[in-house]
């Protein structure tokens, strides 16, 4: 079996080139659970559902202890379009509540994977959360500025009123002076 991109217990790695996986002989019941865990996020959908159903209908038809983790473990396994981690979740719950119905390594995997799935589930919620409270940040930073955007154009919409004002009066006094200057010029009497 070949493993690419992923762990073998199917979490996603650095884009490490593929790495043969010799079968382990401890590993005998854990080989073709590998094995498909391994192969479901890198076949393309047609043979990831195909690998899937035929998981979840093992499960279904034969509920054997071997079935229901093997199902488990496909719902568990990230990068593909079938994959539930609440259902993987609940799967392997139930599984590790008999513990005595599974094999040491099953056990052993059962209880990895199940800490994996919980541990997406709390950083999916996270991210979740953080995806919420960044669109409402970025709204309450945008409707303060727009805020801040119409007390300036406020402000500078008086200032050029007064400023207007204030050229009104100047151009006046000027006007003022100019006759001034030009009475006393031809003089005439200055009357103030």
């Amino acid at each position: 079996m070949w493993i690419s991109g992923c762990s073998v217990l199917g979490t996603p790695k650095s884009s490490a080139p593929a790495v043969p996986v010799s079968p382990n002989p401890d590993a005998g019941p854990l080989a073709p659970l590998l094995e498909m865990m391994s192969n479901l996020p890198q076949g393309d959908p047609a043979r990831q559902a195909e690998v899937f159903q035929q998981a979840k209908d093992a499960a279904e038809l034969q509920p054997t202890t071997s079935n229901k983790l093997r199902y488990a473990l496909a719902l568990a396994t990230p990068g593909y379009t079938g994959a539930d981690p609440v259902a993987a979740q609940r799967q392997l719950a139930e599984l590790l509540a008999r513990p005595e119905t599974l094999l040491p390594v099953e056990r052993l995997l059962a209880t990895v994977e199940l800490k994996e799935v919980e541990q997406r589930l709390i950083l999916q919620a996270e991210n979740a959360r953080m995806r919420d409270v960044v669109p409402n940040d970025s709204h309450d930073k945008l409707l303060a500025l727009n805020r801040r955007l119409a007390a300036e154009s406020d402000e500078n919409a008086k200032l050029r009123k007064a400023l207007d004002e204030a050229r009104a009066k100047l151009e006046a006094i000027t006007h003022i002076e100019q006759r001034s200057v030009t009475d006393r010029g031809s003089g005439a009497p200055h009357t103030p």
